[in-house]
C-alpha cells in the first residue's frame, strides 16, 4: 500500500456534469505522484461540525502534474459542501488511501455502474490489455465520451433510453462480448450479479466495494466485508473495506 499523505489541496476547477454529479479537479503535492487507479481519498469538511471525512474515488490520476480528477454524486451535506467549491479555493486531504487494481494482461471487461463509473475511467487507461468498457446507468448518461478511444464502449440504462435496456450483464450478453477477467465498481447487487456471471462462466472477477466509512484507515472498523480468510487485524472473517479493500478478488468475499 502507498504511503499515506495529508495535504490542503488547491481546486483547479469544478463543473456539473450531471443532475447532482460534479467533476472536480484538485492539485495535490503527493498524493496524485503515489496514487494508482482504484484507490480513494479523503476530503474533509471545512466545517468543524463535520468531523468524518468523505471518501471519493479517483477518476483520473495526472502523476506528472500533481492533479486529482474526482467525479462525485451529492449524497448529503458533506458532497453538497464539496460542490460549492470554487476555482483557487482548498480542501483538506487524506491520501492515497485503500488498494487499488493489480494490472494484468488477459483481455477484460471493465464495468461500471453509476457512480462506480468514474473510477474505471484511471484503471482504463492504465490497463494494456484487449478491454471492453461496459457502463451502466439509470438514465442520464455522464462520462460516456472520456471512455472513447480507451476500449470499445458497450452500455446500458435501466429505462432503455439509450444503449441496452437492463443493467451491464444484459449489455454483455445482447452484444455477444467475451473475456478473461472482469474488473468492476458499483453498487453490490451488481457486483454480486458479476459475481456469479463470472463464476458461471469461469472467469477472474476483481471488484471494488462502494461502503460508508468513518475513519477511511481502518481504525474504527465500520466498513467490514464477510471474507472466506480471517482477518488478521480481527482474527474473525471479515476485512476492512477502507485498509484491505476497496479492490478484492469477488470469489474471497461475501455479497
Amino acid at each position: 500500500m502507498a504511503e499515506k499523505f495529508e495535504e490542503l489541496a488547491v481546486v483547479l476547477s469544478q463543473k456539473e456534469i450531471g443532475n447532482g454529479i460534479f467533476d472536480l479537479l484538485i492539485q495535490t503535492e503527493n498524493i496524485a505522484k503515489n496514487a494508482k487507479a482504484g484507490q480513494f481519498i479523503s476530503l474533509y469538511s471545512n466545517d468543524s461540525s463535520r468531523l468524518l471525512p468523505r471518501p471519493i474515488s479517483l477518476c483520473e490520476i495526472n502523476r506528472e502534474e500533481g492533479t486529482l480528477r474526482l467525479v462525485y454524486r451529492v449524497a448529503g451535506k458533506g458532497t453538497d459542501e464539496f460542490s460549492k467549491l470554487q476555482e483557487k479555493d482548498t480542501i483538506r486531504v487524506l491520501g492515497p488511501l485503500g488498494n487499488g487494481f493489480d494490472l494484468g494482461e488477459k483481455s477484460a471487461f471493465l464495468i461500471g455502474g453509476g457512480i462506480g463509473i468514474p473510477p474505471m475511467l484511471q484503471l482504463a487507461k492504465e490497463l494494456k490489455c484487449e478491454k471492453q468498457i461496459v457502463l451502466g446507468y439509470r438514465d442520464e448518461l455522464f462520462l460516456l465520451d472520456d471512455f472513447k478511444g480507451l476500449g470499445d464502449v458497450y452500455f446500458s440504462t435501466e429505462d432503455g433510453s439509450a444503449g441496452t435496456k437492463g443493467n451491464v450483464i444484459d449489455a454483455i450478453k445482447a452484444n455477444g462480448l467475451k473475456a478473461d477477467v472482469i474488473y468492476a465498481c458499483g453498487p453490490t447487487p451488481m457486483l454480486r450479479g458479476l459475481k456469479e456471471f463470472a463464476i458461471e462462466n469461469d472467469m477472474e472477477c476483481y471488484i471494488s466495494m462502494e461502503e460508508r466509512m468513518a475513519c477511511g484507515i481502518g481504525a474504527c472498523l465500520a466498513c467490514v466485508c464477510k471474507t472466506k480468510e480471517k482477518d488478521h487485524h480481527t482474527n474473525v472473517n471479515n476485512k476492512r473495506i477502507c485498509n484491505e479493500g476497496p479492490v478484492f478478488n469477488a470469489r474471497e468475499v461475501e455479497l
